[in-house]
């Protein structure tokens, strides 16, 4: 088998808009069958990508054996049902995040899963985002020195709005914390290369009649003793929103603007230190100006569906495991934990 067959469970929103143009430019994958709700929507994806088969069912999609794999971008609440049934048929598994509505459902997916003998990946594509790869490299490469501190803003103006199910709790599981907060914890790990091990926050709706949060803001502790903060919204306009990525060291920095999203691009600047002096009384604030990294831009979901085909096609382990989706969602559950009860929460306690 050469390329990887895809059915889209869920194909309209992300999956039209990002995913299947980024599956139709992979070079392992191919798109297979689609599936939504509404057939005339179905039949229009499946002429838009030329794929074989529409469906309105999950299930009749599942049971086509012409397919090996499928990516699922449904609400969240669909996530775990709909992927043990992808697990139930012998399909691999790309899922977007939040795998699951709560941890304990997401253990069940995973364990069946395992038990099922097929991958499940999570889909954080914002890992192979250029300027994302250039941060990992440049702190494994130790030119940080020690990482002590990061700082994320991720946000998009999401009004209410009839039949959103990103508003509803009981389909989406949170508001701009599980949406977006998600990505950006996941990243905060991944690029320092340690865990968060305590966790701190405030979780608020302050602008919009919904029951999902439209403002947060979120500490970690990792386990290298860095401290990040984390800021997700739902009511900041997009025109004055500022996506932001930067992490500060004991011999540098780095500062993305724009880097993270669902456009691969950005700016990096970073500054580095051959030499650290020593204290100096005066706290003069030298204001290095640094210098912009190149990026080696291209689409971050083609690059996601190639590797996860790659892991499939030839058995090789998943660079994103659903398995990481699982232990971001557990530091959400200990920040909204933190809100209600006002302290700090150890992840050891799950």
């Amino acid at each position: 088998m050469s390329k990887l067959r895809f059915g889209i469970i869920g194909a309209g929103g992300i999956a039209d808009r990002r995913t299947i143009p980024g599956m139709m430019l992979a070079s392992n994958v191919e798109v297979t069958a689609v599936m939504e709700i509404n057939p005339l929507h179905a039949e229009a994806l499946r002429e838009k990508y030329n794929a074989k088969y529409a469906y309105t069912d999950a299930a009749q999609l599942l049971a086509n054996p012409e397919i090996d794999a499928v990516y699922i971008a449904s609400p969240v609440v669909c996530h775990a049902p709909q992927a043990m049934m992808a697990a139930a048929y012998g399909k691999h598994i790309l899922l977007e995040k939040p795998v699951a509505m709560n941890i304990a459902e997401g253990e069940k997916l995973l364990a069946y899963c395992e038990k099922q003998g097929v991958k499940v990946a999570a889909g954080f594509m914002m890992r192979f985002g250029s300027h994302v790869m250039n941060m990992k490299r440049s702190v494994q490469e130790g030119k940080l020195g020690q990482v002590v501190s990061g700082y994320s803003q991720f946000t998009l103006w999401c009004p209410k709005e009839e039949g959103n199910w990103r508003q509803v709790k009981a389909k989406s599981g949170g508001g701009c914390l599980m949406d977006m907060g998600v990505h950006c914890i996941d990243l905060m790990e991944y690029i320092i290369g340690s865990r968060v091990c305590e966790v701190g926050a405030f979780n608020d709706t302050v602008c919009f009649d919904y029951d999902v949060e439209d403002s947060s803001t979120v500490i970690l502790k990792m386990k290298n003793g860095a401290q990040c903060v984390i800021q997700t919204n739902f009511n900041i306009p997009d025109e004055v929103s500022k996506w932001r990525l930067e992490l500060f060291g004991t011999r540098g920095r780095l500062l993305g603007d724009t880097i993270i999203g669902q456009n691969d691009g950005g700016k990096l600047n970073a500054a580095f230190l051959d030499n650290v002096v020593g204290y100096s009384a005066t706290q003069n604030h030298a204001d290095m100006e640094g210098e912009f990294l190149p990026g080696d831009f291209g689409n971050m979901y083609t690059r996601e569906v190639e590797s996860f085909a790659d892991s499939v096609l030839n058995n090789l382990p998943l660079e994103v495991p659903a398995s990481d989706a699982l232990h971001v969602q557990k530091i959400i559950d200990a920040a909204y934990r933190s809100t209600t009860e006002h302290r700090f929460i150890a992840i050891e306690e799950y």
